[in-house]
């Protein structure tokens, strides 16, 4: 079985860069482009993300998701800032520190929440029970992820209320959208029912997950922040003198549909890997990304099958994370369901 499938299930950045991804590219590298975003396919970011969203944007090409998260939060949160956010974030847990190297020194408040969610009322009681003053950092930003570190997406009615809560506090709201398209891809609703309707400032948008060679943009919905924002972003080093090769890639993703369909394709193969875990799912599986229960000898069973995943959590714990990425067959899925099916029982 080996032989014949792709049996790696440890991320959707393990995939390939999709073809449409690769000929756009390809048009794109011919003759000479004026540097450092001047060039005519940068240029067109702000009017293809606004019609995306349906409303007025900029936006700015990065390379990571890491880069555009952490430029992004220390765009509004000062070094003597907090930036609140679900213990499982990616911004607490996957990204060395970078917020707070980025920000100078903000710290991140980190809270706990169903499916990796915040809440209006966790949000509130942080803040009730961490009063402010010359003494103590400075409440500045919210950081929510959409889908988030445990697959659950977001609904619009929760972030309008988080974010009524984070903004009565005068605090700004970012989204990091590492899997914005699985989400949106689920929910099925408008992408701006999910990000400046709702009260996002700022969003970290990501397509490298789902299809891009390294793509991302930061995109703001407040305007307001630009300025600082491009100064960070080249004091950093992440101002790309050839940014049409990072432009072309996110033009091609919006205007073709492309983060549509290959996100709908991860998503259906997630939701079949949920259904034949059955009793070992520990979590509602929203995106492409699904948690079991494995145990030890699950683990080793299905790792001497061929089939590679993460542990989550500490090993010992028996528990896995299965990630579906854009370019998966349903063969490959199918065999993944077969071995699951065939494990005793939890």
């Amino acid at each position: 079985m080996a032989d014949s499938l792709s049996l790696r299930f440890f991320s959707d950045n393990t995939a390939t860069v999709c073809p449409e991804i690769l000929r756009a590219l390809a048009e794109a590298n011919t003759g000479l482009a004026v540097a450092y975003g001047d060039d005519p396919w940068t240029r067109r970011l702000d009017g293809a993300f606004g019609e995306f969203f349906g409303t007025e944007v900029r936006a700015f090409p990065v390379a990571t998701g890491t880069a555009a998260n952490a430029l992004a939060l220390a765009t509004l949160t000062p070094p003597y800032g907090a930036v609140f956010a679900h213990h499982e974030a990616h911004i607490a847990c996957d990204e060395c520190a970078a917020p707070g190297f980025f920000t100078g020194g903000a710290q991140l408040v980190l809270l706990d929440g169903e499916q990796a969610k915040l809440s209006p009322a966790t949000l509130s009681r942080a803040l009730a029970e961490h009063p402010v003053s010359v003494h103590t950092v400075q409440p500045a930003a919210v950081s929510v992820s959409q889908a988030t570190e445990l697959g659950g997406a977001y609904r619009p009615a929760e972030l309008t209320a988080l974010c009524q809560v984070a903004h009565a506090h005068g605090l700004k709201v970012h989204m990091d959208g590492a899997r914005f398209a699985n989400a949106l891809a689920f929910l099925g609703c408008h992408p701006g029912d999910v990000t400046w309707r709702a009260g996002i400032d700022v969003l970290s948008f990501g397509a490298t997950k789902n299809g891009a060679l390294a793509a991302e943009a930061v995109v703001f919905f407040d305007r307001g922040l630009v300025r600082d924002f491009e100064l960070r972003r080249k004091r950093a080093g992440h101002l790309l003198s050839k940014s049409r090769y990072i432009s072309v890639q996110l033009l091609a993703y919006l205007e073709t549909g492309l983060w549509r369909r290959n996100a709908e394709h991860a998503n259906r193969l997630a939701r079949r890997l949920g259904e034949a875990a059955g009793t070992r799912l520990l979590h509602p599986v929203e995106a492409n990304e699904v948690f079991v229960r494995l145990g030890e000898p699950g683990k080793e069973v299905l790792r001497s099958a061929g089939f590679e995943f993460y542990d989550w959590g500490a090993p010992a714990a028996g528990l896995a994370r299965l990630v579906v990425s854009w370019d998966q067959s349903g063969q490959e899925v199918e065999a993944l369901c077969a071995s699951l099916g065939e494990l005793p029982g939890p």
